[in-house]
């Protein structure tokens, strides 16, 4: 059977699904630049929906206020790609969900939109969890579109499974 996603994408989604199934914690994806495809390497899972609450695709600044709260000052201020409104996305995953987590991705994947505060492959990421500090980092990945997609989807994954442990 052909995957359409790598097997260190589904082996690092597998174990996010398994931890927060074996702690029944609940999950929302926050995404922009990924466009869903974290939401989508995380269904790929059988037994995914036991914890997977909902994805949100918030590709445009309105649907940042809209759909997580996100204040238009914020973006208008520092900017759709920044730690702020990354971590204001992942909050507002948890608050306008069922989740128990949520994680938030938002930057630059080119190939066009970059500059040289925020050039294409930034990537901000944040993890928010009930009753604990929101954590966040940034990467510049570096390749084509794909490349920097693919990158955010690992490191995505990789911060939910650090914040459901």
């Amino acid at each position: 059977m052909t995957h359409i996603l790598s097997s260190e994408l589904l082996a690092d989604a597998r174990k996010v699904i398994d931890v927060c199934r074996k702690s029944g914690l609940k999950i929302a994806t926050v995404e922009s630049c990924t466009g869903g495809l974290l939401a989508g390497a995380l269904t790929s899972i059988a037994g995914s929906s036991e914890v997977l609450e909902r994805g949100f695709v918030t590709y445009s600044n309105t649907a940042k206020s809209e759909q997580v709260g996100v204040p238009n000052s914020l973006i208008d201020v520092h900017g759709a790609v920044s730690e702020k409104v990354a971590r204001a996305m992942a909050e507002g995953g948890v608050t306008q969900s069922q989740a128990d987590l949520a994680v938030a991705v938002t930057g630059i994947a080119g190939p066009d939109g970059g500059t040289i505060d925020k050039p294409v492959g930034l990537v901000h990421l944040a993890g928010a969890r009930i009753g604990r500090e929101t954590l966040h980092f940034s990467r510049i990945f570096i390749g084509d579109r794909d490349d920097v997609r693919l990158g955010s989807v690992l490191a995505g994954l990789e911060l939910l499974h650090s914040i459901a442990e």
